[in-house]
């Protein structure tokens, strides 16, 4: 998209506090997410859920966990994603003696050549960018995983006292290996619930893998024009927290949190034998800002049932917590999430 047409998409967007009227803002917006989705094309193949769970999760203000084995394209999915919104990105392999000044920053002493005066001045880490691709974060101690992760929920970080804010908009894709957990640091039960969705990258279908194949082994120079940019997407971002849903929806989707926990009037009997805890009120939250979010991307102005059931999997999948009855018959918070779905039905207007 040209600079002109991220100008008036800008324009559009935010012109009033009333959500009816931007009508035609929502209308671009849809196009970009078609357009964004078309220039990521020409770099990923297929992988189309995956990439639209990252822009809704980026509109609503979230992050997500990505779980897939490696050579998946998941740090190149990251990164076009950047470039296609015109955003900075920095990437962290996240190691065993990686300490939080490692990723936050840390003060430095620096001397003033004319007076020969000493100060400490803060060198920023690379927390600091739009876009922050946290790799193999169970890998690291859990004393930086938490600065990542309070840096997540706060927006900002502390160092030596002062306070420095992190730039908007702030997406953090944090991937893990779920096959080698030998050293490793799980994230808590606690810190998972700061990520709006767990996403998993699956392995390519048959035609897509040859696709790629012949398209990674030959020389070609691939560009990327940006769709939208920070300004863009801060208001998009707020226009999200506009849109309407009614009390029908905003109960269906109370009604399958409460059903993931367990011992409870509204749980039923799949999850009082296999699961241990339930999902939180966030989930909850995410459910409703997801499906807001996805309605924008795709020119709608309100939120169906449907809706909330599209992003029930990523937003649940990693805030269920089994017990070993379910280890032991081989059953997945995704079996879990799939009959609880099929069990809570759509309140009664």
């Amino acid at each position: 998209m040209s600079k002109t047409h991220s100008a008036s998409t800008s324009e559009l967007v935010g012109t009033s506090p009333d959500f009816e009227t931007h009508e035609a803002s929502i209308a671009a917006l849809g196009k970009a997410r078609d357009q964004i989705l078309d220039q990521l094309g020409k770099i990923i193949v297929g992988q189309k859920d995956v990439l639209n769970q990252m822009l809704v999760a980026l509109f609503a203000r979230g992050h997500c966990l990505i779980i897939g084995v490696p050579g998946l394209a998941k740090t190149l999915m990251v990164r076009s994603l950047s470039s296609t919104l015109h955003l900075e990105f920095k990437r962290i392999q996240f190691t065993p003696d990686l300490m939080p000044s490692d990723i936050i920053g840390t003060d430095v002493l620096e001397e003033n050549r004319e007076t020969g005066a000493r100060s400490f001045r803060f060198h920023k880490g690379p927390l600091f960018a739009n876009v922050l691709l946290a790799d193999e974060i169970n890998r690291t101690p859990p004393k930086t995983q938490a600065a990542l992760l309070e840096a997540m929920q706060e927006h900002h970080v502390t160092a030596t006292g002062e306070t420095y804010p992190l730039p908007q908009p702030f997406l953090v894709l944090a991937t893990q290996n779920p096959i080698e957990q030998e050293g490793t640091y799980p994230l808590p039960e606690a810190q998972l619930d700061r990520f709006m969705f767990c996403v998993h990258i699956d392995y390519p279908g048959a035609d897509d893998e040859q696709r790629v194949l012949l398209e990674t082994t030959r020389d070609a120079n691939v560009n990327i024009d940006p769709v939208l940019d920070a300004a863009d997407i801060l208001r998009l971002q707020n226009l999200v927290r506009q849109v309407p849903v009614s009390d029908h929806v905003a109960l269906y989707a109370t009604n399958i949190i409460r059903a993931t926990r367990p011992n409870r009037p509204e749980a039923p009997d799949i999850v009082t034998r296999w699961v241990r805890w339930g999902a939180g009120t966030r989930a909850g939250q995410y459910l409703l800002l997801a499906a807001k979010a996805h309605v924008l991307l795709t020119g709608r102005t309100s939120v169906s049932c449907a809706d909330i059931r599209e992003y029930a999997l990523p937003v649940l999948r990693h805030r269920i917590f089994t017990n070993f009855a379910a280890a032991s018959e081989g059953i997945t918070t995704d079996d879990i999430v799939n009959r609880i779905l099929g069990i809570v039905k759509e309140p009664s207007y």
